[in-house]
């Protein structure tokens, strides 16, 4: 009788400590925690920081746009855009090449919230360059972007 050989099953996986999965998680938990901070006497939360964040840098677009940009999957970002309507801080008008697609664009106020909190949210940032350095910092940007080309 021959012997079973191991099959991908039976790989060893690495300690939870040196998982990447959880490692992103705890890590991702850990930056958020400040910005959330920022976030809360506001009354926003973090994916519509994302959404504003994104639309005041790029500019009007549509949803594919802005869910690729922000890491928003459709139907949350869906939700979440009517929300920001109903209080004002995006519009959505429909293309008028394409009356399937519909454009979101930041609104005065909306850019108003990233103004107000834009030295608190570059304090926020400013931290984990000074705590990781500007080299590791850069290289671990570098890093996470070669893993979402995956």
């Amino acid at each position: 009788m021959s012997k079973p050989s191991k099959g991908p099953t039976e790989a060893k996986l690495p300690p939870t400590s040196r998982s990447l999965p959880i490692a992103l998680i705890r890590a991702r938990e850990k930056v958020m925690g400040p910005v959330r901070e920022m976030l809360a006497p506001i009354g926003i939360t973090e994916q519509q920081w994302r959404i504003l964040r994104v639309l005041s840098e790029h500019g009007r677009q549509d949803a594919t746009h802005l869910g690729e940009r922000t890491g928003l999957l459709l139907p949350s970002l869906t939700r979440i855009i009517q929300s920001m309507v109903e209080n004002g801080f995006v519009t959505r008008t429909q293309d008028t090449s394409d009356r399937r697609r519909q454009l979101l664009a930041i609104t005065a106020a909306g850019q108003q919230i990233i103004d107000d909190n834009l030295k608190q949210a570059g304090q926020i940032a400013d931290s984990y360059v000074r705590h990781l350095g500007r080299e590791q910092y850069e290289a671990l940007l570098d890093a996470l972007e070669q893993l979402e080309s995956l």
